[in-house]
């Protein structure tokens, strides 16, 4: 585990729940029934934009193995393998579409944790196409992160990202470059604020063209309540964009998240648990700029028994 400063790629995740937590506005309706012989079935009906969508899975998992076999009404069959620990600290990922199986297009992903000290190897690649293939390395320290990115194609792209500090305050830059031109890609820089009830980042992105600032804080010790707001600025078009937001936790059965945009978006979503393992869930989101449209609304019911 990481009791270092966070990496780049976070500064912003953390604070940003009540912004972004999934406000479905579909109808999805999804049973998830365990058998005797440890493999999980499961069934997902999805309604979105008129256009109805159904799937059937079935899911094995083991302390070292879980297996997916995925098959939707287009007759596509996709299949996921997960080892973990196939090897001392190796992790292995492969997924593939059986309908295409012919192409021979598998998303394979070797992930070897701490072959150095403080060190993690991430390998993705698709066979027997590399063009997409990903190599990075992590490097977490007390007081420092690294990550490193390498795209394997006929452009090989490098990315780079750290950052200093401790948990509680850290600053970070990332950079991506092209290896033969030598191009600067993209940058940004930042600086992330952690409290056990608080917070708040700062990042420069864009190339230098966009300033986002991100606040979130939790009115109580058990984290029931909290409210975030991320303010954008572009500074090429002169704009600035806003998204507030907070939830809300009734008890451990209910849960109301709210927010609200610069362009006049109001989304609202309410959470259920009806028992132990299910929940249901109603969304809504009102155009404040067009009040004559009629609201959107969702809901999403997933049991568990």
């Amino acid at each position: 585990m990481n009791k270092g400063p966070p990496p780049f790629s976070s500064f912003r995740k953390k604070s940003k729940d009540p912004l972004t937590n999934d406000y479905p506005l579909d109808h999805k309706f999804s049973i998830s029934t365990p058998t005797v012989a440890g493999v999980a079935l499961r069934s997902t009906a999805t309604n979105k934009d008129g256009v109805s969508t159904v799937d059937i899975g079935a899911l094995y998992k083991s302390k070292k193995t879980s297996i997916v076999v995925k098959f939707d009404a287009q007759s596509n069959i996709t299949l996921t393998f997960v080892l973990k620990k196939i090897k001392p600290l190796t992790n292995f990922l492969a997924s593939f579409n059986l309908h295409d199986f012919e192409s021979g297009k598998v998303a394979t992903t070797l992930t070897f944790t701490e072959i150095a000290p403080s060190t993690n190897t991430i390998a993705s690649f698709r066979l027997p196409n590399l063009r997409s293939s990903k190599l990075k390395l992590q490097y977490f320290d007390q007081h420092a992160t690294l990550t490193s990115t390498m795209a394997l194609n006929e452009a090989p792209t490098v990315g780079v990202s750290t950052t200093i500090g401790t948990p509680t305050i850290a600053i970070g830059a990332k950079a991506a470059n092209e290896i033969f031109t030598s191009k600067l890609i993209s940058f940004a820089v930042g600086i992330n604020f952690n409290r056990p009830d608080s917070t708040a980042s700062l990042v420069l992105g864009g190339n230098g063209d966009t300033i986002r600032a991100l606040y979130r804080y939790r009115f109580d010790v058990l984290k029931k309540t909290a409210a975030a707001v991320e303010i954008t600025r572009r500074l090429s078009a002169n704009e600035t964009d806003f998204v507030v937001g907070g939830c809300y936790v009734f008890s451990d059965q209910t849960m109301v998240n709210v927010k609200f945009d610069s362009c006049g978006k109001l989304g609202a979503i309410l959470q259920r648990k009806i028992i132990p393992r299910s929940l249901v869930s109603l969304s809504s989101e009102l155009d404040m700029k067009a009040l004559h449209k009629t609201p959107k609304f969702g809901l999403s019911l997933v049991l568990k028994p």
